[in-house]
């Protein structure tokens, strides 16, 4: 019997993951992760993820499908790898993604450490993916893929997986929509098939991520708000707290919106926009470090890549520049490409690979 450990949150999709692995008959152990959280003086501080309340909906769920659940401290690993990660970007004046961070550290390294140590051949979790063979039938590479549901689709956040963690992922509920697991959910009778999900980022109570980022960036000074003519119109509260594209939140008393269209470090200067077309906020071009392809077939002239996770694949042309970086060209400017977020290449449904889109100083 195949061995399997499934990464446990207390939501409907891990639960429903882990009721599927023990119908295909494998031998299930259930894994809960404890995360970092604020340690202060606010009695409510806790993480998302990991809140005695998901603690308690994985331990029912596995209680339910007669299966072990082994807790996990991963708090030091998580404080280094993303929230370190997202204080330390934000400083730099980049917007981060703290969630594919703890999927390339976290779920998907440190879990499959424990998987072999365990002598377990796979870890599975809840995510909306797939994984597929690359090329024919005969061929030993692995595909990430988009999953059925393509509304709830999570492989923009993956993109960092190698061949050798494909080879040892399971994404149970890829093949169904987010509807048909929640019926799957009441079908097994599992006590979280009516919880809600949360998307905020877990390890922040505020509903505002400025809130937090203020406790860690003392740094971060007041400056000018400059317009498209550059005439002085307010002051920013430190430029960390500012991302291009921005509409809500920057502090301009004004009938008419206006838009984040620059960020001056240097001169400590945030460059707004009433234009919400303005020509600052576009661009057909960007840069990606930290490139990782998934496969070793050759890289494509042309691919659709996504920006941010919530949009559809816009086409582009793309270049290697080394092993590490890639220039992509798209056919129509895009909005807000944003330094610190991923760009992931797509060609139909199968993941070519992803990287960190470059400042904007190493686009030009």
């Amino acid at each position: 019997m195949k061995k399997v450990i499934c990464a446990m949150s207390g939501g409907v999709d891990s639960s429903v993951a882990a009721a599927l692995l023990k119908k295909q008959g494998y031998q299930v152990t259930g894994i809960f992760m404890h995360f970092w959280h604020e340690k202060n003086n606010t009695s409510q501080s806790t993480n998302k993820c990991c809140s005695s309340e998901a603690h308690e909906a994985a331990r029912k769920v596995c209680q339910k499908l007669g299966i072990r659940l082994y807790t996990l401290n991963c708090e030091n690993e998580f404080k280094r790898h993303v929230v370190d990660y997202f204080i330390n970007a934000y400083k730099n004046g980049l917007t981060p993604n703290p969630c594919i961070m703890c999927n390339k550290h976290i779920k998907f390294k440190f879990l499959i450490n424990k998987a072999e140590e365990l002598d377990v051949n796979y870890l599975a979790t809840g995510h909306y993916a797939k994984v597929g063979k690359q090329g024919t039938e005969n061929s030993k590479q692995l595909s990430l893929l988009r999953a059925k549901d393509k509304n709830k689709d999570q492989s923009y956040f993956l993109y960092n997986l190698n061949q050798k963690q494909l080879s040892r992922i399971l994404f149970p509920i890829g093949d169904y929509t987010k509807s048909e697991v929640r019926t799957l959910a009441k079908k097994f009778n599992l006590p979280t098939a009516k919880r809600p999900e949360s998307q905020e980022i877990c390890f922040i109570n505020e509903k505002n991520h400025n809130d937090f980022l203020k406790r860690y960036i003392k740094e971060a000074k007041p400056g000018k708000i400059i317009n498209s003519e550059n005439q002085i119109i307010g002051e920013h509260k430190g430029l960390p707290f500012y991302t291009l594209g921005q509409r809500k939140g920057i502090g301009l008393a004004n009938a008419k919106p206006y838009y984040v269209v620059g960020l001056d470090f240097d001169r400590n200067i945030l460059k707004v926009s009433d234009d919400d077309k303005d020509p600052h906020l576009f661009s057909k071009k960007l840069i990606v470090k930290k490139l990782n392809l998934i496969g070793d077939t050759p890289l494509p002239h042309r691919c659709k890549i996504k920006i941010r996770y919530q949009q559809q694949p816009n086409d582009a042309e793309i270049k290697k520049i080394n092993s590490t970086s890639l220039l992509a060209h798209f056919q129509t400017p895009q909005r807000a490409i944003m330094p610190g977020q991923s760009a992931v290449m797509y060609n139909n449904d199968q993941v070519i690979g992803g990287g960190v889109i470059a400042e904007e100083e190493q686009m030009r």
